[in-house]
């Protein structure tokens, strides 16, 4: 198998696979995202007999996960051709892909999953299922609210409001600048839908998608089902100092992850609710217990307790670690609502 990392200038020699594997994508949001999403991601192929075989592509994202900016990457469009699945080219592709994310300093990375399954080996797990609110036309509004769909002047605007009210909600998410409204408003157009913005005297009070008739029962279902987002932690170091706190706590574990050598670890964790988290290398002889890294995502993004947890395989600790760990303020008001 090689792998390979296509410069930017090749990017567009993965469209072929990418219309093969997700043939159900509509012509003009393929122009879309090769126009736009892959001027700046960064793509890894499998190439076998003179040819792309498989792909995994990684979009920037700045992500805000408690008031702090953090660089990370949306793993989307994972394919392998038909005639050369099963030989493992995705796993060496995540892999790959998450060994360069740890040496770029990302915390932790995420996606849409096909199957959550074919995740899981990898130690992805679900962390956050997709809620995004539609515009309705025959919805009834309060005399006091007018709608209209957003144009490119609105951006800065819009921007301004998204971010004071995801700063309020959410502990993560990711940041909204004109920047990425501006992408939003073409993502919408090449599918026939709008961004609508609802004002009160004038203000902003919420922005909505709105496609038209004909998009309108894929989008009900879309909504319906609630995709999923996985997380996964690249660099536990990071992620683990990340975190806040509810009081003073003092513990040592020992961290396990099979695919990102420098995360096996032994870390002794302290901090207070004033100070945040403070990490520092532990030894084997202090140490209350393991967690392995799919283990201690989820307690991070708050999908899992730490009683669930500590039923799960490869987990061990004290009762006193138990107690130690349920100090730590969880992730869990995440808002990952984009689509590639």
């Amino acid at each position: 198998m090689k792998i390979e990392k296509l410069e930017v200038s090749q990017h567009l020699d993965t469209r072929k696979l990418y219309e093969e594997v997700f043939s159900e994508d509509e012509k003009s949001f393929v122009d879309y995202y090769y126009q736009e999403k892959t001027k700046n991601n960064i793509i890894y192929i499998v190439r076998e007999d003179d040819d792309i075989q498989a792909m995994l592509h990684l979009n920037p994202y700045i992500l805000m996960v408690n008031g702090i900016e953090k660089e990370s990457y949306y793993i989307v469009a994972v394919a392998t051709r038909k005639e050369y699945r099963g030989r493992r080219y995705m796993a060496g592709l995540l892999r790959e892909a998450l060994l360069n994310m740890y040496q770029a300093g990302v915390t932790f990375t995420y996606l849409m999953p096909a199957a959550e399954a074919i995740y899981l080996p990898h130690d992805f797990r679900t962390m956050y299922e997709q809620n995004i609110e539609y515009y309705a036309p025959e919805e009834k509004l309060a005399e006091s609210i007018t709608v209209q769909a957003a144009e490119d002047k609105d951006c800065d605007e819009i921007s301004a409001w998204a971010q004071k009210e995801l700063a309020r909600k959410y502990q993560v998410y990711a940041k909204r600048d004109k920047n990425y409204y501006e992408r939003l408003l073409k993502e919408l157009a090449c599918e026939d839908g709008k961004l609508i913005i609802y004002r009160k005297a004038g203000q902003i009070v919420d922005v909505r998608p709105y496609y038209e008739e004909s998009k309108e029962t894929e989008e009900v279902e879309k909504k319906e089902a609630k995709p999923k987002i996985m997380i996964r932690i690249v660099d536990v170091r990071r992620m683990l100092m990340s975190l806040k706190l509810k009081s003073l706590m003092a513990v040592s574990f020992q961290i396990t992850d099979p695919l990102i050598p420098e995360n096996n670890r032994y870390v002794t964790m302290t901090g207070t609710e004033f100070s945040g988290l403070m990490l520092m290398d532990g030894k084997p002889e202090t140490s209350e217990g393991i967690l392995p890294v799919s283990a201690l995502g989820e307690l991070v993004f708050g999908a899992k307790t730490v009683e669930e947890i500590s039923k799960e395989e490869g987990v061990s600790m004290s009762g006193r670690m138990a107690s130690e760990l349920e100090k730590i303020i969880p992730l869990s008001r995440i808002y990952l609502n984009e689509a590639v």
